[in-house]
């Protein structure tokens, strides 16, 4: 996904938000519309919703409580007030708030669930949110007090609470009350919701779908980006490429891993070291030979990650849900997180699969005993200097962290509601957790990339093997070496730390190979 994806305008239907799309609209800041067949079928829904109220009919959330309340009907004069009540009522969540554009793309999604035209609110829902992302209004989200079923309510109900007037938002980069941002944004705000809407804004995935699906993006671009600096430390020690044979790989038939492979081939193709290196040894340790059945492993995990984020950047997720074919109110459990809670505990524990591997080709490149005749830590001046002996400690501390982050939350449940909730899918914690095991995969394959070119280095000085590296990785190398000189003696390394960490963040690495290998996936 180049950056050229995200030059575009986005219009709402409901039915064909891409991960590209939202992308565009929650990072990258792309205009939003509605599509005209979207607010038609909004007026309609609206108009059912008012129908039902006046004839009294049993409808959740409609004429009834909400949750263990509904069994307690609720009389038309007062609806306004329930869904009003909700927001207020919800609005607990605490920590730290999300980042603007993980809010961003609550609201994108909300407003895309409410554009199908089942959900029974005023068109005027959509085209407020719509206008506070064209102009830049963010609400403030606490990220903690959700489990993910009915939905994420409480920090949906942060959300809610601006359309109101009330809570905090962010305006050009400063926080106000929330009807200050929004007079500033020249966005006029509700007095109060109307009968279903309290549940029209809060029910559902956003929150957790938004997030998981920005971290997504990133871990995509990680995977990307892993088999890059994997084929720079393949280079430094030497390794044999006849682990990455085409036929090797469809004998075993694994999409991700078949592309790897070729990835590899294609990234050492025209190497001095690597051509010289073969028959160095009969075959590598598994960091290095087993990078296709790895890292391949990872992309076909994240390829399911996408396909059920993608259906869910779609769905309506709200309850009860209303068909004006047959005026039929269906209460249901679309609310329900689970369908994103496995796939973003997957995404984490893919994620960290990441980083462990990238660890212990670092370690095969520090220690002597394993680096085919690097010298111990990396070092030309052993023994007053320590070389690359700690960058390997903090990436192994950071791979171990992992580890915890990647328990699954969707095994854990805790019932709420008097027990009607009873089973929840602690979907956002699940979201949340893969970014901190994105950041720290980033970092270590940040640590491994600043070892492998310091690794080269040594290696042309050790020889046997020549000097030439592939066009690929000379290029990644020279990224590099233009912000981080070659360590003759230890210096403060926690700049290079700082400046690589950047760099890999970045995909300006990415963009560098694809135009040396365009094939490049």
């Amino acid at each position: 996904m180049e950056d050229s994806h995200f030059g575009r305008d986005v219009v709402l239907t409901g039915h064909s938000l891409t991960l590209e799309d939202f992308i565009a609209v929650a990072r990258f800041g792309a205009e939003v519309s509605v599509s005209e067949e979207a607010m038609r079928k909004l007026t309609e829904s609206r108009e059912l919703a008012e129908k039902i109220s006046r004839e009294k009919r049993v409808a959740y959330g409609i004429t009834t409580g909400f949750g263990d309340f509904a069994n307690v009907a609720v009389p038309e004069e007062m609806s306004a007030r329930l869904s009003t009540n909700l927001i207020l009522s919800h609005a607990v969540g605490t920590g730290d708030p999300y980042s603007d554009e993980q809010v961003r793309g609550m609201m994108l999604l909300r407003a895309n669930a409410l554009c199908v035209g089942i959900s029974g609110v005023r068109p005027i829902l959509v085209t407020m949110l719509v206008d506070m992302l064209n102009k830049g209004v963010t609400p403030v989200i606490p990220q903690k007090g959700s489990l993910g079923a009915s939905g994420d309510l409480a920090p949906l109900s942060h959300m809610g609470l601006v359309l109101l007037g009330k809570g905090k938002a962010k305006y050009r980069g400063v926080v106000y009350e929330g009807a200050k941002a929004m007079e500033l944004a020249g966005i006029p705000t509700l007095d109060t919701l109307v009968s279903k809407e309290g549940l029209g804004i809060t029910n559902g995935t956003c929150a957790m779908t938004s997030v998981g699906a920005l971290y997504l993006y990133d871990t995509l671009q990680a995977a990307k980006m892993a088999d890059v600096i994997a084929s720079v430390t393949f280079t430094a020690l030497g390794g044999q490429l006849d682990a990455f044979q085409e036929r090797m790989h469809t004998a075993r038939g694994h999409k991700g891993q078949i592309r790897v492979a070729k990835n590899m081939r294609l990234l050492a193709e025209g190497g001095e070291i690597l051509k010289n290196s073969q028959r160095a040894r009969v075959q590598d340790a598994y960091a290095l030979r087993c990078i296709p059945q790895v890292h391949g492993a990872v992309r076909d995990a994240l390829a399911y990650v996408k396909e059920k984020v993608e259906i869910e950047l779609n769905a309506v997720t709200d309850n009860p849900l209303m068909f004006p074919e047959d005026e039929a109110v269906i209460s249901g459990g679309n609310f329900h997180g689970e369908p994103m809670a496995l796939p973003f505990d997957f995404l984490g524990i893919a994620c960290a699969e990441l980083a462990s591997i990238s660890e212990r080709r670092t370690e095969r490149m520090v220690n002597a005993a394993l680096s085919n005749g690097l010298t111990p830590f990396l070092t030309t001046k052993a023994g007053v200097n320590s070389g690359f002996m700690i960058v390997q400690y903090t990436a192994a501390s950071m791979a171990s962290e992992n580890k915890v982050f990647a328990h699954p939350a969707c095994v854990d449940t805790i019932p709420s509601s008097a027990n009607q909730e009873d089973f929840v899918s602690m979907g956002t914690t699940a979201a949340r957790k893969a970014g901190l095991i994105l950041e720290n995969t980033r970092s270590v394959l940040a640590y491994e990339l600043l070892t492998a070119c310091q690794a080269v280095d040594i290696r042309r000085m050790v020889g046997p093997w020549g000097e030439g590296l592939s066009p690929a990785v000379q290029a990644v190398y020279d990224m590099v070496r233009e912000l981080i000189p070659f360590m003759e003696e230890d210096r403060e390394i926690r700049l290079d730390i700082e400046k690589i960490e950047k760099l890999v963040r970045s995909e300006a690495l990415l963009a560098a190979v694809r135009t040396i290998v365009p094939d490049f996936e």
